[in-house]
């Protein structure tokens, strides 16, 4: 498949379709990997796009409007690929409050993704995400921070809040390992969907897990730690600033685990 495809109303996208919003920063995404045309955690992207719809524009498309145009969407490209949902407004950022604002959806494809093989090194820095909640555009501070680490000798990049709790990464959750238990820190964070998919299974397959506050300060006390996102369930830590962190291959191994435990759902 080619390296970008645009959906808009179940066809390929006009230049003048994209141009609002290639000029605006005001929308929000989901992210998801395809295989065999079906998605892992369906119902977790669709009520990810609702939620924030709602708390971006007031109203939010229909279940069925959105899963029509994904469908769409799928039928152009292979049965792997990455696919990036975007609601937006047509009218531009700048809409008169109170009015009545109808959000609308691009849905882009691209060639299936895995995310990189890991360990990774993450600088740790101090910075929290405007609506931490919400999966919005325009982040100019995560990519400027990443660049910054990678500059650094550094992978990517760990989030530190104004309290020192690690929260998330440049487009990353974290996860931590105690030996017995799954970690999920506590932070304001966007709460991703494979992260929630791993939850939910983990729960299922009987695996412990917590969720609680985690410092630099905690690291050494810790026996492993992951990034994961719509990539991945589990890329392995080797270090968060100058703290090692051993690599925990079964650790890995559970979370992959619980992730393939998910069933696939056609939209």
């Amino acid at each position: 498949m080619s390296a970008f495809v645009v959906h808009r109303d179940g066809r390929v996208a006009s230049a003048e379709e994209l141009a609002p919003l290639a000029f605006a920063g005001y929308a929000h995404f989901t992210a998801m990997q395809v295989r065999g045309g079906r998605v892992r955690g369906l119902d977790l992207h669709l009520e990810r796009l609702r939620s924030a719809s709602v708390e971006l524009f007031g109203r939010a498309l229909p279940d069925d409007l959105v899963r029509a145009r994904l469908r769409a969407a799928l039928r152009d490209g292979p049965a792997d690929l990455s696919l990036t949902a975007t609601v937006y407004s047509p009218a531009g950022e700048f809409t008169v409050v109170g009015a009545d604002v109808r959000p609308e959806l691009l849905v882009r494809t691209r060639p299936a993704a895995s995310g990189p093989r890991g360990p990774l090194a993450l600088a740790a820095v101090e910075h929290e995400r405007v609506l931490p909640a919400v999966k919005h555009v325009g982040e100019v501070a995560k990519t400027y921070f990443l660049r910054q680490a990678v500059g650094r000798g550094f992978d990517d990049v760990a989030f530190v809040d104004r309290r020192a709790r690690l929260s998330e990464g440049s487009i990353w959750n974290l996860a931590f390992w105690d030996g017995t238990a799954v970690v999920w820190p506590e932070a304001e964070m966007l709460g991703g969907i494979t992260m929630a998919v791993v939850r939910r299974q983990l729960d299922r397959l009987g695996v412990p897990q917590r969720v609680q506050e985690v410092t630099l300060a905690d690291l050494p006390a810790l026996a492993g730690a992951v990034v994961m996102n719509s990539w991945t369930p589990g890329v392995a830590v080797h270090r968060i600033g100058s703290v090692p962190l051993p690599e925990a291959p079964s650790f890995v191994s559970s979370l992959h685990r619980a992730y393939r435990a998910e069933p696939l759902t056609a939209p």
